[in-house]
């Protein structure tokens, strides 16, 4: 399962003194000003976690696997993200908090 939008401000409401209504508006904002970065063509990044950039894709000549049709796709952008070597780390030798305390990750069943 995925955790979404709404298990973040869930997560924020529950480890803070924030307002429920409150924790969702700063999800929503955080990524408004993501996506707002990403559009304007910057790269977006945050220490400890990692970057996203948006890289360009030329045009490309593939075959539909189905009908062996040969047909172009049109330039294009896409977003990439790199996690950083911390997050790496953490993912692959165990989470680690660094405020030594434990973050309550609620997730909708």
């Amino acid at each position: 399962m995925a955790l979404t939008k709404n298990d973040i401000a869930d997560s924020i409401y529950y480890n803070t003194d924030f307002p429920k209504k409150d924790c969702l508006k700063v999800v929503e904002n955080f990524f408004d000003i993501i996506k707002e970065e990403l559009i304007k063509g910057n790269e977006v990044m945050i220490s400890g976690f990692g970057k996203w950039s948006v890289r360009k894709k030329g045009n490309r000549n593939v075959r539909n696997p189905q009908t062996g049709e040969r047909m172009t796709i049109d330039a294009r952008q896409v977003v990439t993200f790199k996690g950083a070597e911390k997050l790496r780390s953490e993912i692959n030798h165990g989470s680690h908090n660094s405020k030594g305390g434990q973050i309550w990750i609620l997730r909708r069943s």
